[in-house]
């Protein structure tokens, strides 16, 4: 699944370990590591800081876009 490789790519680039990803996110090592081998999905919330932490945009940590860029809310010009 496209998910699982792009968490693991995102967190090789940075050179973080998953138990350093999984503090930064304040979840628990465990945790973090069943997102990255597919076990678990992650709630619409840890998605969300999954890509905040990453600085991706949601949808291509999701898979359904290739760009990475984050998009600008709809409040910001």
């Amino acid at each position: 699944m496209i998910f699982q490789e792009r968490l693991r790519d995102l967190r090789k680039e940075r050179k973080e370990t998953q138990a350093q990803t999984a503090a930064a996110l304040g979840l628990v090592d465990r945790h973090y590591q069943r997102f990255e081998a597919g076990t678990n999905l992650p709630s619409f919330q840890n998605i969300i800081a999954l890509a905040d932490h990453f600085q991706v945009n949601a949808d291509y940590l999701l898979g359904r876009t290739d760009i990475r860029e984050m998009l600008p809310s709809s409040g910001e010009s």
